[in-house]
């Protein structure tokens, strides 16, 4: 069976996919992220015949107690019964290569603890205290460098 290939996506195309996994229960309106339609944003999927199951999106963003533009990964979500297969790895190789982040020297996420572990495979490191989302759980930064800085 061949590896299905990362394709860039409209914002729109992310927001299902966001709402099912990571806003279960909560308005729809709380899966459209602020910078969603922005020229710097990237949004990032996976098809398996024809269906979206994996998807994750890039925005130029700060890092939490920096001034520094880095690119903030955010909503990246997969259904449960397409884990364990890599595609959150393709989707940060792909959307951290593509332009226009691909010059930035720092990536960085709201990792939910449950989550923490998996990015840390990915090379992200947990910087700073715990947080509290409200309505969504306990939170910590993770960065990762990626690249020569801009």
């Amino acid at each position: 069976m061949n590896r299905p290939g990362v394709e860039l996506i409209a914002a729109a195309d992310a927001r299902p996919l966001r709402q099912r996994i990571l806003r279960p229960g909560l308005p729809e309106a709380q899966s459209v992220y602020p910078d969603d339609e922005a020229d710097t944003s990237v949004h990032v999927g996976i098809r398996v015949d024809g269906t979206l199951v994996s998807v994750s999106s890039f925005f130029v963003e700060s890092t939490p107690g920096s001034e520094r533009a880095a690119v903030r990964i955010r909503g990246m979500a997969t259904l449960p019964e397409f884990r364990g297969r890599g595609y959150g790895r393709d989707l940060v190789d792909f959307g951290l290569s593509h332009t226009p982040l691909q010059d930035y020297a720092e990536a960085w996420c709201n990792a939910r603890l449950t989550a923490a572990g998996y990015y840390q495979k990915l090379g992200f490191c947990s910087v700073g205290e715990q947080f509290e989302l409200p309505g969504i759980g306990p939170h910590v930064v993770m960065v990762r460098a990626i690249h020569s800085s801009r």
